[in-house]
C-alpha cells in the first residue's frame, strides 16, 4: 500500500494532510524517516510511525487492554528485551499495534488493536482522553516545590527539544516522593521529562489507566478483550 493512503486510513487525515506530516518528516517506516508519500509499505510488518507513535490500518476487529510488566518492550521487533505481543495468546499477533507505548522499565495499561483508525482516536490528543499515571520520584519535594509544580504543570510546560508546551495536565502528590500525574497526550518520555524539568527523576512509573479504562481484575503479564462499552469511550 503506498504510504500516504496508508497513513489516511490509518488517522482521521485526507490524503492531501497526509503529504503535509511527510513532507514535515513527522514519518517513519522502520525507523527511517520519509517524505516520499508513494514509497509502498507492508501493511503487516512494515512499522511505520507518526510523531513517535505507531499507525496500522484496521485488518480485524480486535481490542485488547494488556497489564505490561517490567522488561517488555513495546515495538513489533525484538531489539534488546521481550516485545509485549509474546505476553498475549491471540492468532496474527503480528497485526496488533499499540496505543501509546510504555518504556521496558515502566509497567501498566497498555491497548492494542488491529483497528489502526480506533487506535489513533485512542491516542491522538484532540480527543483529550485522560491517562493516569502513578509515579515515585527520586528527590522529596517540599510544600512549596509541590504547589509550584502543580501550577506549572496546569499550565503547560515547554520541554527541551519541544516547538509546543505541554497541554494543561492535572498533578497530584500522595506524598513527598508519590505522585499521581493525568494527561491528555503523549510526547516522548513525557512523564519523566516533566518531572525532569523540576529537577526531578522518575525512578517508577505505572499508567494506571486509559480513557477511563483502568487494570481492574488484572496481574502482571495478563490481558483481556475490551467490552463493547469500552471500545464506544473511544
Amino acid at each position: 500500500m503506498r504510504l500516504d493512503k496508508f497513513i489516511s486510513k490509518a488517522t482521521e487525515l485526507s490524503r492531501k494532510e497526509a503529504k503535509k506530516v511527510l513532507h514535515a518528516r513527522e514519518i517513519t517506516v522502520n525507523d527511517e524517516i520519509i517524505k516520499d508519500g508513494s514509497v509502498h509499505v507492508d501493511v503487516l510488518n512494515d512499522e511505520v510511525m507518526w510523531a513517535g507513535e505507531p499507525l496500522s490500518v484496521a485488518t480485524g476487529s480486535r481490542y485488547l487492554l494488556l497489564y505490561k510488566p517490567e522488561g517488555f518492550e513495546c515495538t513489533l521487533k525484538p531489539k534488546e528485551y521481550p516485545i509485549v505481543t509474546e505476553l498475549i495468546a491471540v492468532p496474527e499477533l503480528e497485526s496488533l499495534r499499540i496505543a501509546g507505548r510504555l518504556d521496558v522499565d515502566t509497567t501498566g495499561a497498555l491497548i492494542l488493536s488491529d483497528d489502526g483508525r480506533w487506535l489513533h482516536r485512542v491516542t491522538s490528543p484532540k480527543h483529550l482522553h485522560e491517562k493516569v499515571y502513578e509515579l515515585t520520584l527520586a528527590e522529596s519535594m517540599d510544600a512549596d516545590e509541590q504547589a509550584h509544580a502543580i501550577k506549572k504543570v496546569a499550565q503547560g510546560i515547554l520541554l527541551d527539544g519541544d516547538y509546543e508546551p505541554t497541554k494543561p495536565a492535572t498533578l497530584e502528590f500522595i506524598d513527598d516522593t508519590h505522585a499521581r500525574l493525568i494527561l491528555t497526550e503523549g510526547k516522548y518520555h513525557q512523564v519523566k521529562r516533566m518531572m525532569g524539568y523540576f529537577g526531578n527523576k522518575v525512578i517508577e512509573l505505572h499508567r494506571a489507566s486509559i480513557g477511563g479504562i483502568t487494570l481492574d481484575g488484572l496481574e502482571k503479564g495478563e490481558s483481556r478483550f475490551l467490552t463493547a462499552e469500552e471500545i464506544a469511550r473511544f
